[in-house]
């Protein structure tokens, strides 16, 4: 399951569910963007930060990570990455708070040694999904992060309860569609072999008008028209070189006179040899 990207779908929509996460004010949230930013001179992008909105009294930058496969080196990644940021983006900010998120503990690094003055601050937190309570029994944003971690045979059964919910309830500071759209975004990568009527009679709703599919669809056509645009390409190769070796052109001048890569001309080279 593709989480990451899961995840920064749900803090992009719905920030204000990082501060319940967190502890924090949910109205804290309304003005803060979720980015993804690039550390300038370096090689490093931070993928989750929530930015304060400009002229905000208090300016706290959150760093946040959510890391579902074991990695020794995330901490040595992460908090090098903070530290770098704050430093090159001083007049942003006047504190800070990194959160890391896994699944579970054995998820973590082993070495918390090495970065204890961090992990031991209170500007530090780390969250494990699994210890965040009983699925269904917690508020609705919590179950949605809930539900990335759920195994196979229970998830379809609590992604069907937090719909009932969602429908049901009233989510003030949650779009009931957004939600939905969420959690079809979770099924839909979750079960990717199933088809969609598959999915759609395990979740008990329509997927041909939520964003997933129009985007699967929107993929599908792209995907289609990319491979269309190949076999022409191969199809053009295929009668063109010949001609053109004939008239004792090198590979590299074929290469630029059908603006193509050189090593495009060397297979169709190869293929039209073995035939």
């Amino acid at each position: 399951m593709r989480r990451d990207s899961i995840y920064y779908q749900i803090f992009k929509r719905f920030p204000g569910l990082f501060f319940e996460l967190i502890d924090h004010p949910t109205q804290e949230a309304q003005n803060y963007r979720f980015e993804s930013v690039e550390v300038k001179e370096t090689a490093f992008r931070i993928d989750g930060v929530f930015l304060p909105p400009v002229g905000a009294t208090s300016r706290i930058v959150f760093f946040v990570e959510v890391q579902f496969q074991k990695d020794e080196a995330l901490y040595h990644r992460f908090f090098t990455e903070s530290m770098m940021y704050l430093n090159r983006n001083r007049s942003e900010y006047d504190d800070w708070f990194c959160v890391v998120i896994f699944p579970n503990r054995s998820g973590e690094p082993s070495d918390q040694k090495t970065h204890r003055i961090f992990l031991n601050s209170d500007q530090v937190r780390r969250i494990y999904l699994d210890e965040l309570g009983t699925p269904n029994q917690q508020s609705i944003g919590i179950n949605l992060m809930q539900l990335t971690i759920a195994p196979d045979e229970a998830m379809a059964e609590q992604a069907r309860l937090l719909i009932e919910r969602v429908q049901l309830e009233q989510t003030a500071t949650l779009a009931k569609n957004e939600i939905i759209e969420v959690i079809t975004t979770i099924a839909v990568y979750k079960f990717s072999q199933l088809s969609r009527e598959e999915v759609e009679a395990m979740l008990g709703l329509s997927l041909e008008q939520t964003r997933v599919y129009q985007e699967a669809k929107a993929e599908g056509r792209e995907e289609g028209r990319e491979e269309g645009r190949e076999q022409q390409k191969a199809e053009m190769l295929r009668l063109t070189v010949p001609l053109l070796l004939k008239m004792e052109m090198s590979v590299e001048q074929i290469a630029q006179q059908l603006n193509v890569d050189v090593e495009s001309v060397r297979l169709a080279t190869v293929q039209q040899a073995q035939n």
